[in-house]
């Protein structure tokens, strides 16, 4: 199997260190360049060919939407993956529509980086947002503030689709956050992940109970 070609851009080095090292401990993805202007991009890609750019939104020499743009039109084939400290669903929608493969939140948990660039490459949708333990439920199950609400959502009774459009997220992205919680509850379907939820206090019964959608 061919490596996966990263090209890591982002003004702050250590930044840049930081997403090397997690990257660097996949033994499928290869770091072929690194760059902390938006203007040397370009030149960079023309000349390593990476299949995925890790691309912040926030640079100096030429803004990650430009650059973004650009990309998109000299470099099709390449994969952007839009990096953020920032996760404003306006942001998030923005660089979408100019041509990202996925965004992801700087508050993404490192582990979830390697498969996040993976699912870009392979054309899946993951915007790694709100990666954040803050919500009360979250501390003690290990869940993010976004999978606490995804969670609740499935104990609404909302099918994938549903939460994809509540919270301006891809399918793929919805299953994508089901999978970690599955992991990190314990669980294997809907039904536990909800019976879970509830017995553990970490959301509150519906006001209508009825059968989880698939």
């Amino acid at each position: 199997m061919q490596d996966l070609k990263v090209l890591i851009a982002d003004d702050h080095r250590l930044m840049l260190q930081a997403i090397r090292l997690v990257l660097d401990e996949d033994p499928d993805i290869s770091i072929v360049a690194e760059a902390t202007t938006g203007s040397q991009v370009l030149p960079l890609i023309n000349q390593t060919g990476p299949d995925v750019v890790l691309l912040d939104m926030r640079m100096p020499g030429m803004d990650g939407l430009a650059c973004l743009a650009a990309i998109r039109e000299r470099f099709p084939q390449v994969k952007v993956i839009a990096l953020s400290g920032h996760d404003e669903p306006a942001l998030i929608r923005a660089a979408l529509q100019a041509g990202a493969s996925s965004f992801i939140s700087k508050q993404i948990l490192p582990r979830d980086l390697p498969s996040a660039v993976r699912q870009a490459h392979a054309g899946t949708v993951f915007a790694g947002v709100g990666e954040t333990d803050t919500a009360p439920g979250a501390k003690d199950s290990g869940l993010s503030e976004r999978e606490l609400g995804i969670l609740a959502a499935l104990g609404a009774g909302r099918s994938n689709k549903q939460i994809a459009q509540e919270l301006w997220l891809a399918e793929p992205t919805i299953k994508f956050h089901l999978t970690n919680v599955y992991r990190k509850l314990g669980v294997t379907s809907r039904t536990e992940a909800v019976h879970y939820a509830y017995s553990h206090g970490l959301i509150e019964n519906p006001l209508v109970r009825g059968s989880i959608a698939s």
